[in-house]
C-alpha cells in the first residue's frame, strides 16, 4: 500500500492487476485501485477535484483532471472516511501514477492533498521500479 498525508488529509493506495479484463497479447493492461481517504484533522472538508498523472512504461503521460471521484464529492467529517475503487488501462505492461485531490474546508478555504505516487506492475514484465 501506498500512503500520504496532507494538512491531516492521509491518502491511503492500493493497485491491483486485473488478469481477467488484460489482454496481454493485444498490449492491453489492466489495473483497478483501492482508495482510502481519511480525515484525521480537526476540520470538515469536502473533496471538489481530482488531478492524475498517468505515466506508461514508455513514458507517455496522460493527464486527467475532474469534478469528484466516482461520481461523487464526498463531505468529510473530523474522523471519517471515504473509500472507492477505480481503474485504468495502459498499452504497456507497467506505469506509474500519482496526483492530487482539491479538498474544500467550510470556511471555503481550497487545498490540494497530495495521492502517493504508485506503481503498476503487471506479471506479464519484471517488477521494477518505477
Amino acid at each position: 500500500m501506498y500512503n500520504a498525508a496532507t494538512r491531516d488529509i492521509e491518502v491511503t493506495v492500493k493497485p491491483y492487476y486485473l488478469e481477467d479484463q488484460s489482454a496481454p497479447q493485444d498490449g492491453h493492461f489492466v489495473w483497478a485501485y483501492w482508495v482510502r481517504i481519511e480525515n484525521q484533522g480537526g476540520e470538515t472538508v469536502q473533496l471538489r477535484t481530482r488531478f492524475w498523472k498517468i505515466t506508461d512504461g514508455a513514458g507517455r503521460i496522460q493527464e486527467v483532471r475532474g469534478p469528484g471521484v466516482v461520481g461523487e464529492q464526498p463531505v468529510l467529517k473530523p474522523g471519517e472516511s471515504f473509500e472507492y475503487t477505480s481503474g485504468t488501462p495502459l498499452t504497456t505492461p507497467s506505469g506509474i501514477m500519482a496526483g492530487t485531490y482539491q479538498m474544500e474546508t467550510e470556511t471555503g478555504d481550497l487545498f490540494d492533498v497530495v495521492i502517493p505516487a504508485f506503481s503498476l506492475d503487471s506479471p506479464h514484465e519484471g517488477a521494477s521500479v518505477n
